[in-house]
């Protein structure tokens, strides 16, 4: 847990020093309205954007090393983030092999930029999303998942791709897992 909280700090201080209003601009923009309270979806519209990311297969355990891996080789890129850290989950991990779960993290980035492997420059195109805030711990986002899922399902619609997590604190070790806030994004269509 020690270890956790050191890389969490790392984060902030590699966000904080070399992003300047890049991130800050990134967060205006695809916040541009208020989020929805935690239990409550809206339907939006939000623009594409470029993303530098990890994937990895398998259970969320690797996480923690994913993410001191994604920022060790970010940092060694020059590659800088432009907005908060993001999660995107392929397939259904309640319905899927725990073995088997396709997932990624990441930063957006600039267009610019320029990204070698291991890391993967990619790009959401998913622009029209039931959006949804989280707040509690980070294990307890599939809860809040799963009621957002229902409410499309009974709002007429169908998620049509990879659930994504935009995680809000900039230093979670000092927010009580209780408060720690998540923007989760499904993308959907109507049916």
């Amino acid at each position: 847990m020690k270890n956790f909280i050191l890389k969490i700090l790392f984060l902030a201080f590699f966000l904080t020093s070399f992003t300047g209003q890049s991130l800050f601009l990134f967060s205006a923009k695809l916040s541009a309205q208020q989020l929805p309270a935690p239990g409550q979806v809206e339907i939006r519209e939000v623009e594409p954007f470029v993303y530098c990311s990890l994937s990895r297969e398998g259970s969320f355990s690797e996480i923690e090393s994913a993410i001191a891996e994604l920022m060790r080789y970010m940092q060694l890129q020059n590659v800088f983030p432009t907005g908060p850290m993001i999660g995107i989950f392929h397939g259904d991990p309640t319905l899927s092999d725990p073995n088997k779960i396709q997932w990624e993290i990441g930063f957006p980035v600039d267009q610019q930029a320029f990204v070698q492997a291991p890391l993967q420059k990619k790009q959401w195109t998913f622009t029209t999303v039931a959006v949804g805030v989280h707040e509690g711990p980070y294990e307890k986002t599939g809860e809040t998942i799963l009621k957002m899922r229902e409410w499309l399902e009974n709002n007429g619609y169908v998620q049509n791709g990879p659930v994504l997590e935009r995680y809000l604190d900039s230093d979670p070790s000092k927010t009580t897992p209780d408060h720690l806030k998540t923007e989760i994004w499904l993308p959907c269509k109507k049916v």
